[in-house]
């Protein structure tokens, strides 16, 4: 199994993160592809497979940690990418959610 789980929708609080400037706020670090739960069901087979998909938006992840577990918000295609090339980690940012 490459994740947690696969989850559909945000069952977490708003946080108010929207724009990659906030987002570049927050430092990158490691984190396992089976420690995640997705946010997302589907997969855009166009953002896998394109060349630039990272040209216009962050180059890392977005993970939200609430409640003890970590959510992939934003870069399920990094993530799935990264399973393909058989690595078990992602470099992403994780913004901590408080309850």
């Amino acid at each position: 199994m490459i994740f947690q789980a696969v989850g559909e929708g945000r069952p977490y609080p708003d946080h108010g993160y929207e724009t990659v400037a906030q987002w570049s706020e927050v430092p990158p670090r490691q984190v396992r592809l089976d420690e995640l739960t997705t946010t997302k069901r589907t997969l855009d087979l166009d953002a896998l497979l394109a060349e630039d998909s990272t040209f216009f938006g962050d180059l890392f992840a977005h993970v939200v940690s609430w409640r003890g577990r970590l959510y992939l918000e934003d870069g399920l295609h990094r993530a799935v990418r990264a399973a393909l090339h058989q690595r078990q980690v992602l470099h992403a940012r994780v913004l901590t959610v408080p309850d």
